[in-house]
């Protein structure tokens, strides 16, 4: 599987502390090199060779939503 950036939109993040958990929880998922999250936009970019679904689940361990 290739090395790709994937882009995601994730709701519900109000502040610093949301962005460190969804970080947090991504980096968990196995191939993950790099996470970004850019809170006032809400793009979750993620470096890695994952499975979508990996990012997805995730993101909602986390306690958020990918729009």
């Amino acid at each position: 599987m290739p090395v790709a950036d994937r882009s995601y939109t994730v709701t519900g993040m109000t502040c610093g502390h949301c962005t460190s958990s969804v970080v947090n929880e991504v980096l968990r998922v196995p191939g993950v090199y790099a996470v970004d999250v850019d809170l006032d936009s809400g793009r979750l970019t993620v470096r890695d060779q994952f499975e979508d679904a990996a990012i997805r689940r995730a993101v909602d361990e986390a306690g958020y939503a990918v729009a």
